[in-house]
């Protein structure tokens, strides 16, 4: 009898705090949803109206006539590597093969305790006087902004020796393939007075992986097909600083000059780049723009109607990908506020916000879940009759509401934008990996936080590197052609 007692008190004050706390989670996941769902929405109108506009359609171009282009003055393409034996031989020859232009120079940085990179730039070399084997004087892997500054020592050096500047400095990493078109599109921006240049990034469906890591790596295409499909649009039109993405960009020389008296005194003479940065592509582009260079992003398509873009595979393991994305969360929301802060008008303020955004994003799709569980465990005890369901407020009646209407939004936009670069099946599949992307997105948020408080006792940020072991020439797949 005893015991029946303590149940009849218990089961309601059990039911009572699960109650609160799915009304408290409600409400915190709820409006930081909506907060984040009207920055989208935000978003999403700036491009609707570009596009009606016809500033936000992709301009139609040649790629053997940009690929035959003139260039305007000796251009410098630099790769940073460690531990690149498997692609980089791949990326040479495909580089030099896609830009024949004579004035092109290949500086592509290894360092001296990883003799298989450097053996496998040596035989993709076949002798093209175009190819710079720059040696870091240091043991690796040190991190990439530091090899970059290496190579740009050997740029300045060779610049010395001929007596010529080089007209611009082109960035790419040793996995991917570069577009026949790129270089003449990139040359002609910054021609015509652009001081850094973005093209398009194209993750590529690993279809040659198993279904599970096929999918790990093709979230990235979704991603990708909306954050230069639409984002990036919406950023060049508003004029503001434009974050690089490491591959497919492209800096004028007197940007770079800019950088070294920028950063001369936090990297040395000489250095443009800050050595001990984790994101140094990300910063390029927002360091020029802060100093009154101007910064475009140019989406341009092919006869084919294929994007001139840079392809490449991405991760395709879980936690690899989870590295990734931790280090670029690290990099670029937490340690970049320390490293770039706050500056420029209400349009710079904006973009760096969403930049800047991904551990809350992390923290409340961690809630949602954690809601999710909760909801259905109290839905199973509402059917076996253990306890009645409590009406919602109206107010959070209503946040959900505007939550689940925008969450629609969303995957019409995710569908969309996908579906044009990849085809209809794969714009489905992005739908269908979103909680994909979400693990990953809270897995990753949560590793940079706790890599950003060793920072903050005085530990140093460790370089996380990708590794990568397929190149698009070697697999032949270019994915389909698009209208």
């Amino acid at each position: 009898m005893g015991k029946g007692v303590a149940l009849s008190i218990t089961e309601p004050a059990l039911w009572q705090g699960l109650a609160l706390l799915q009304h408290e989670l409600l409400l915190f996941a709820g409006v930081f949803f909506l907060v984040g769902a009207l920055d989208d929405l935000a978003v999403d109108a700036a491009w609707l109206w570009l596009r009606v506009r016809g500033r936000a359609v992709s301009a139609r171009r040649s790629r053997a006539s940009l690929a035959q282009r003139t260039l305007a003055g000796p251009v410098a393409v630099l790769i940073p590597t460690w531990h690149e034996a498997a692609v980089i031989g791949q990326t040479i020859r495909h580089l030099l093969h896609a830009w024949p232009q004579a004035s092109l120079r290949l500086y592509v940085g290894c360092y001296r305790n990883d003799p298989a990179t450097i053996g496998a730039v040596i035989a993709a070399a076949r002798g093209d006087p175009r190819l710079r084997l720059v040696i870091h004087g240091r043991e690796g892997p040190t991190t990439k902004a530091d090899c970059l500054n290496r190579l740009f020592a050997a740029l300045t050096l060779d610049e010395e020796r001929s007596g010529k500047r080089f007209a611009m400095a082109v960035f790419h990493d040793a996995e991917d393939m570069v577009d026949p078109g790129a270089l003449g599109l990139l040359d002609e921006t910054i021609a015509g007075g652009a001081d850094f240049v973005q093209l398009p990034v194209e993750p590529l469906v690993p279809r040659h992986r198993g279904w599970l890591a096929r999918h790990i790596g093709a979230h990235y295409c979704e991603e990708f097909a909306e954050a230069h499909g639409k984002a990036m649009v919406v950023r060049d039109a508003l004029g503001v600083g434009l974050p690089g993405a490491g591959v497919g960009c492209a800096a004028s020389r007197r940007a770079l000059d800019w950088l070294v008296a920028r950063h001369g005194s936090e990297t040395g003479a000489g250095r443009p780049f800050a050595s001990d940065s984790l994101t140094e592509d990300y910063e390029l582009g927002l360091a020029i723009a802060a100093e009154g260079g101007r910064c475009r992003f140019v989406r341009a398509r092919g006869e084919d109607g294929r994007l001139i873009a840079t392809r490449a595979y991405f991760p395709h393991r879980f936690d690899t990908v989870v590295r990734q994305k931790a280090r670029w969360v690290l990099g670029i929301a937490l340690l970049g506020w320390d490293r770039v802060g706050w500056a420029g008008g209400l349009g710079e303020y904006w973009m760096r916000f969403r930049d800047r955004r991904g551990p809350l994003t992390a923290l409340v799709l961690l809630v949602g879940y954690v809601l999710v569980t909760l909801t259905a465990l109290m839905g199973l005890m509402i059917a076996f009759g253990l306890a009645e369901p409590t009406p919602l407020t109206p107010l959070l009646a209503a946040v959900l509401a505007a939550n689940l209407a925008a969450f629609l939004w969303r995957i019409a936009m995710r569908f969309a934008f996908t579906a044009r670069e990849y085809g209809l099946a794969e714009g489905g599949w992005a739908v269908l990996r979103l909680p994909l992307a979400n693990v990953i997105a809270i897995i990753a948020g949560r590793r940079a936080v706790f890599a950003y408080a060793r920072t903050l006792r005085g530990g140093a940020a460790a370089w996380d590197k990708t590794e990568h072991d397929a190149h698009p020439a070697a697999t032949a797949h270019i994915g389909p052609v698009r209208p």
